[in-house]
């Protein structure tokens, strides 16, 4: 854990290399993947590059790698596997060269080979689609004339011979005349989806004019260009004009409807003649069809057993030779590149560079030698394994650490999945959260080779994350003593009600403690009595409780990240930040918010009813002189032995009717109080700002004093943090300027002093309100639980209590409504809201006292990183 604490260190190193062992010096670097190169051909363009010519024939083999994928898709074949990666990786590149040229021949075969069986598949489904829609037509056509034209042809007649008047018989040839009128037509095939807009189209552009009709074609035909099953239907158009035939055959080339011109359907032999035809064609297209899809079958086949090694060897080669583009040519036929690379494996990289100079017996002996400072920003780079990778990850997309600084992913391993179980305490629902944590890790190992979706890979990457979250709910809900918002009484109350044996308590009713109070009895051994589920004062306890317990976490956790900027401060050897900023910072945190925390534990710490007693006034020969609840010793007052009827205090304190608590307490605290009753802490902290000296309800002797010497310090800091560090900067600064002969530098230097002043300003302001603020903040934390717990008590007692009472269906019902509510909000979207606000309190109110999150993250030339990201793209 202590190197994750802070990056690894960095050496940045000069590469020289002889041209001719480059690619195999780069080719071992690259499995080695401990390096990242920095361009020194800046100016130059990618275009300009030495090795262009390379990078563009390795993307000339990843446009053909994906043809071939793209293909294999069509026909649904899986890709398969080239193996474990890091396996490719450790394998041997000496004829890295020879295999890609070989590569390029083989794949330009393919290429050419799939291309033609493509452009003679989309020509044969063309033929065939065209055949089996003259064949449609031509049924369907036939199919028409032989019972839709005739009966629409008496319906003709039967109109005009009984609708006619007495001049029938002047105009009773050009009646017959007009029955022997026949009208033209157009028949074709267009796409069911687009039948109904081409009828209203024929319908609005020849007003009505024509006469048509369709008939779907019951099987799908394939697209040649898409591939898909289409929908399409037979069309028949007549008409009585060549303009309307003219517009007509404009709309079906709008609509892509094919057109198909018929014989005369009155002659039945040549129809029967021109089916039978095209039904023997048909069958010939479509054997060739099937013939040339099965051959493309096959060579995908061939081709999917191999996409995806070739895809690896390609993009292997590819980031080789782009590596050397960044590499510059001072002296002829060496190359010197620049780069970080990882300190402890610094030697591992020059055994590479040397080995790959002696495989090639090169008289010119290469170099790898640690450039001197000043050097550029160095990258951060952290080893994580698979549990420290998604909180590394979680860190980094608010931002990279920078070099050397203190890693907050550290302390959210633990504080992360812990603040959720805060919020989250439940057994019941952490338990499914758990076991579905359990779940990702069994499937692990499956996982890791599979090619998931984005939330299923990010579930996966955030698996030890997910089984953390739910032991800590888990934790969290033992705590609470809270299942499915139910108290568990695993280790028996040590409270009881009168009669609850017999089940005959009434409302109202006081519990009893089974126990002396204070006593190792009298203790719950783990977590909360169950007693307070039944409690009439539940909600004002479990608010107290929680309320109390989320300010301690975050001071606790907010001090902890103060005390990690003095840390880096210490480390960075940065003194005006440690002494100026940090020391301050821990002054004002300590002097009213740790000490706040510290109320908190001393109020609970102490034996109140003692307190209470030792004011209160009792009869020395009544039954509570004597009570064990008091922790002094009983002494009996002088005013008793005067007279019998004379009350005491516990500590022999004369009680004369009007005492107020302060003259009875024993303690002398001062205050109202004067320390014998628990204080208000809300009252007391704000007491501390608006009425320094005034401590209403003390707890310890002297708090008045000690609450004005911590304002003090408080009050001191502040000015301290916001002067001290911008007044010794600018004595650095003239003196620097005594020492500079040069002139109109002054300016600038008071420029940048202003910057300092302003920057200061408001680091000052942005801590001392945020210290307020993200306490306050922190208070997520109570209401989130209270939530959590306050919905579950709704969902059972309105869905299962309410139904169990009353039948059997309503008690399943009344389960089924359970059940889901709490899966949809309980362990769906209360998980997702617990999540966020965890992630807020991490990423603003912690990390905002340290992080600066300004890195630079490490990018090293690595083989197994370039092939797992072609492995996502793919």
């Amino acid at each position: 854990m202590s190197r994750w604490f802070r990056s690894e260190p960095m050496e940045y190193i000069s590469l020289i290399v002889n041209e001719d062992a480059a690619h195999d010096c780069l080719a071992d670097l690259g499995r080695l993947g401990v390096i990242q190169f920095t361009d020194l051909n800046p100016d130059l363009t990618p275009f300009q590059r030495r090795y262009v010519s390379y990078v563009k024939r390795c993307d000339e083999l990843e446009r053909k790698l994906r043809f071939f994928a793209n293909e294999c898709d069509r026909f649904n074949l899986e890709l398969t596997s080239a193996g474990d990666q890091d396996t490719f990786v450790l394998s041997s590149t000496t004829k890295e060269k020879q295999l890609l040229e070989s590569i390029e021949v083989e794949l330009e075969g393919y290429e050419s080979q799939l291309k033609e069986l493509n452009s003679y598949s989309e020509k044969l489904t063309v033929e065939y689609n065209e055949k089996v829609e003259l064949q449609e037509v031509l049924e369907k056509a036939r199919r028409f004339f032989m019972t839709d034209a005739p009966r629409l042809a008496v319906s003709e007649i039967s109109t005009n011979r009984y609708s006619g008047d007495g001049n029938d018989g002047l105009l009773a040839n050009d009646q017959g005349r007009d029955l022997d009128m026949r009208f033209s037509s157009i028949t074709g095939v267009v796409s069911t989806e687009e039948k109904n807009r081409f009828e209203r189209m024929i319908f609005r552009a020849t007003r009505g004019n024509c006469f048509v009709r369709f008939a779907p074609i019951k099987q799908p035909i394939t697209d040649p260009n898409t591939g898909e099953l289409v929908e399409k239907s037979v069309f028949i158009v007549f008409y009585k004009s060549a303009s309307i035939e003219n517009k007509l055959k404009k709309i079906c080339d709008a609509f892509q409807a094919h057109r198909y011109s018929l014989p005369d359907m009155d002659d039945s032999p040549a129809i029967d003649r021109m089916l039978t035809e095209n039904a023997q064609e048909l069958v010939d297209s479509r054997t060739v069809l099937l013939k040339n899809q099965d051959t493309r079958y096959k060579l995908c086949q061939v081709l999917a057993q191999n996409v995806e090694k070739w895809t690896w060897i390609t993009v292997r080669e590819k980031a080789i030779y782009h590596s050397l583009n960044m590499f510059k040519s001072d002296v002829a036929g060496m190359l010197r590149g620049e780069g970080w690379v990882v300190a402890e494996h610094l030697d591992e990289a020059k055994m590479c560079v040397a080995r790959a100079h002696t495989n090639m017996d090169l008289g010119q002996s290469s170099l790898v030698d640690q450039v001197p400072k000043p050097w550029p920003t160095p990258p951060t780079h952290f080893t994580t394994n698979k549990f420290t990778y998604g909180y590394q990850e979680f860190v980094n997309t608010y931002g990279i650490p920078r070099y050397r600084e203190a890693n907050p992913a550290l302390f959210t391993a633990a504080t992360f999945p812990f603040l959720f179980g805060v919020m989250y305490g439940d057994i019941g629902h952490g338990t499914f959260l758990f076991c579905a944590g359990l779940y990702l890790l069994w499937n692990e190992k499956a996982n890791d080779k599979a090619k998931l979706g984005e939330m299923a890979a990010g579930m996966h990457a955030g698996r030890y994350m997910i089984t953390m979250m739910g032991f800590f709910a888990i934790y969290a809900g033992f705590i609470y003593n809270d299942m499915f918002s139910l108290g568990l009484n695993l280790f028996r109350s040590r409270w009881a009600f009168e009669g609850q044996e017999y089940y005959a308590v009434e409302n109202g009713a006081v519990a009893e403690p089974t126990a002396d109070y204070g006593s190792a009895e009298s203790v719950y051994p783990f977590g909360l009595d169950p007693i307070w589920h039944v409690a009439q004062n539940e909600l004002l306890f479990f608010n107290s409780f929680k309320m109390k317990l989320s300010v301690i976490l975050g001071i606790m956790q907010m001090f902890g990240g103060t005390c990690l900027k003095g840390i880096n401060a210490i480390y960075f050897g940065e003194k005006y930040d440690f002494f100026f900023e940090f020391i301050p910072m821990v002054c004002f945190a300590v002097s009213l918010f740790v000490y706040m925390v510290f109320l908190i534990f001393m109020k609970w710490s102490i034996n109140w009813n003692s307190r209470m007693l030792s004011a209160t006034c009792l009869s020395p020969d009544g039954d509570g002189w004597n009570s064990a609840d008091y922790d002094g010793e009983w002494t009996v007052c002088d005013g008793y032995q005067d007279d019998a009827d004379t009350y005491c205090t516990p500590a022999g304190i004369t009680c004369y009717g009007d005492d107020s608590t302060a003259d009875l307490c024993p303690l002398d605290f001062g205050g109202s109080g004067d320390g014998c009753q628990p204080p208000n802490l809300i009252t007391t902290l704000i007491s501390i700002a608006l009425a320094p000296g005034n401590v209403d309800e003390p707890i310890y002797a002297g708090q008045a004093t000690v609450q004005n010497w911590l304002l003090a310090i408080a009050g001191i800091s502040v000015p301290v943090l916001l002067l001290a560090k911008p007044y010794f900067i600018s004595r650095d600064m003239a003196s620097h300027h005594h020492d500079d002969d040069e002139e109109g530098e002054g300016g600038g230097e008071e420029h940048n002093f202003g910057e300092i002043v302003i920057h200061q300003a408001i680091e000052t302001i942005e801590f001392v309100l945020g210290m307020v603020s993200n306490t306050a903040s922190y208070l997520r934390l109570w209401a989130l639980s209270l939530a959590h717990s306050e919905l579950a008590t709704v969902f059972w007692e309105k869905a299962m209590l309410s139904t169990l009472n009353i039948n059997f269906f309503a008690a399943f019902l009344g389960f089924g409504i359970f059940a889901g509510t709490t899966f949809g909000v309980l362990l769906m979207m209360d998980v997702l809201e617990c999540f966020l606000h965890a992630l807020r309190l991490h990423w603003v109110e912690f990390q905002n006292k340290f992080f600066k999150a300004d890195g630079i993250r490490f990018a090293p030339y690595s083989f197994k990183q370039v092939i797992a990201d072609a492995s996502e793209s793919s």
